[in-house]
């Protein structure tokens, strides 16, 4: 009967959701034990490195466990919700079987049954899903090491007593529940996992856990001075003050899924491109007034008209012009790979940290084709449902610093693209026109480029087709 109950349960993993991603965060479950599912029907959501994914389930049948809570960092290819596929609303009876797991070493092989090893590639490590019954058998660990102490004690009297104790410690904990991360989390902080007590499901160590090791030492350190001072009352008041207004003064935030990716992406941009800025200002009067008339044309019903529709349009003239800036460096095979497409990357701003979704083939869209996909780009990545798709294989980008009241900035390469335009705020500006002193919308571009394939020469012409065509509008058409 077991056997048949099992045989219909069916354990959905957690996909690779974009391309290479090894773990995701679980954000929120839509499901409970006992709910029905369909075929198709979003469990959960999840997040990556890259974006926030809602996850389908794709059995019919009745949910019988979820293997993590929310905030769980899972990796791919492990298991996160059982479904019962049977028909049957039995899911009492698998809750009723799962006390017996610690109990018998069978239930720990079936549940790993040689699937860990091949997707993590850690050997025993598979071992980290079956360590949740040691918890039972540590006692008998250290009498059994006890016992054989007491032995060695009686061939080697007193002194041997405390030398056997020593190493029964560490031996017992040698082995932390801990997941890649958090193992090079503690050893960058200096953590030993040993001496830490886990939180996490099945007594894994979470970097919460790690992260709270590493915070109690700065506690006790105002006390230590405090102790030898002289005045003994007036002592312990200056240490309490300081540890509590440390407290208050300072937040700890994990840096984990997009907000991590984009520190390590920025980080390996930085120190990998050699990066040039270059920096004109220009009158976008006409290309403002464009804006308004275009606003009004039927043709844009409908659709989002800004001044950031007329700058990529520009920028994507500007790339026709001088289709050289559009590549990449292949560092392994040393060429520069020249793109006869664009897939225009507009970076945005959200809760979840800094994304660039592109708009592919944004080369070969009308105006209004572009002003549509500029709207479901912004609106999507505002709701945090970009896809790690929509995120991939960029080859320019563009940056609008002036949406928050900056004037300019220097933008850095997003991995893999050959250039970044930076767009400042747009402001009326005393500005010589036709021979007088005018008020006029003035603004500043920046252009950060690679400088391994794009020299001086040809980002600066780049720049330059770019702030022409915002200060005569016209050209949009003259040089298409």
């Amino acid at each position: 009967m077991t056997t048949m109950t099992e045989a219909s349960v069916r354990e959905f993993k957690m996909p690779d959701v974009g391309e290479g991603l090894t773990e995701a965060e679980i954000l929120k479950w839509f499901v409970q034990p006992g709910d029905k599912v369909t075929d198709g029907q979003v469990v959960c959501e999840v997040e990556t490195a890259k974006a926030a994914v809602e996850l389908p389930i794709p059995y019919d049948g009745v949910v019988r466990d979820l293997h993590f809570p929310e905030g769980t960092t899972v990796d791919v290819g492990t298991s996160i919700i059982a479904v019962d596929v049977s028909g049957g609303a039995a899911p009492a009876e698998p809750r009723a079987e799962a006390p017996e797991a610690p109990q018998t070493t069978e239930e720990p092989k079936a549940e790993g049954s040689g699937r860990q090893p091949v997707l993590v590639g850690y050997g025993v490590a598979t071992s980290s899903t079956r360590r949740r019954p040691r918890k039972g058998p540590e006692v008998p660990v250290q009498q059994a090491s006890t016992a054989v102490q007491t032995e060695l004690n009686g061939h080697g009297g007193a002194p041997s007593t405390a030398a056997p104790t020593a190493p029964t410690a560490p031996a017992v904990k040698e082995r932390p529940l801990a997941k890649p991360p958090v193992r090079k989390l503690a050893k960058d902080l200096g953590v030993d996992l040993t001496t830490i007590v886990p939180t996490g499901p099945d007594g894994i160590i979470t970097r919460e856990d790690v992260h709270a090791a590493v915070a109690p030492p700065q506690a006790p350190r105002p006390e230590v001075p405090a102790v030898p001072a002289v005045p003994a009352t007036a002592a312990p008041a200056p240490a309490a003050a300081v540890v509590s207004y440390d407290t208050a003064r300072e937040t700890r935030i994990p840096v984990k899924g997009v907000r991590k990716a984009t520190a390590a992406a920025m980080v390996g941009s930085a120190f990998t491109a050699p990066h040039v800025t270059e920096f004109v200002t220009v009158d976008v009067t006409r290309t403002m007034k464009l804006v308004e008339e275009l606003k009004e044309d039927k043709e844009f019903a409908g659709l989002r008209v800004n001044p950031l529709l007329l700058i990529s349009k520009a920028l994507l003239v500007a790339i026709r012009r001088n289709p050289d800036v559009n590549a990449s460096w292949d560092e392994a095979a040393q060429e520069i790979v020249v793109k006869h497409y664009v897939n225009l990357g507009i970076a945005a701003a959200t809760p979840r940290g800094l994304i660039v979704p592109n708009i592919k083939d944004a080369h070969a869209k009308t105006l209004p084709q572009l002003a549509e996909s500029l709207g479901e780009l912004v609106s999507t990545a505002r709701d945090g449902k970009t896809s790690p798709a929509d995120m991939q294989n960029g080859t320019v980008t563009i940056t609008n610093v002036g949406v928050f009241g900056v004037d300019t900035g220097t933008p850095i390469l997003n991995p893999g693209e050959s250039a970044i335009l930076a767009v400042g705020a747009i402001k009326l500006q005393p500005w010589v026109h036709k021979g007088k002193v005018k008020p006029r919308q003035v603004t500043t571009l920046a252009l950060s480029f690679d400088h391994r394939l794009v020299d001086g020469e040809l980002g600066s012409k780049v720049l330059a087709d770019v702030a022409a065509i915002l200060e005569q509008p016209k050209r949009l058409i003259t040089w298409a």
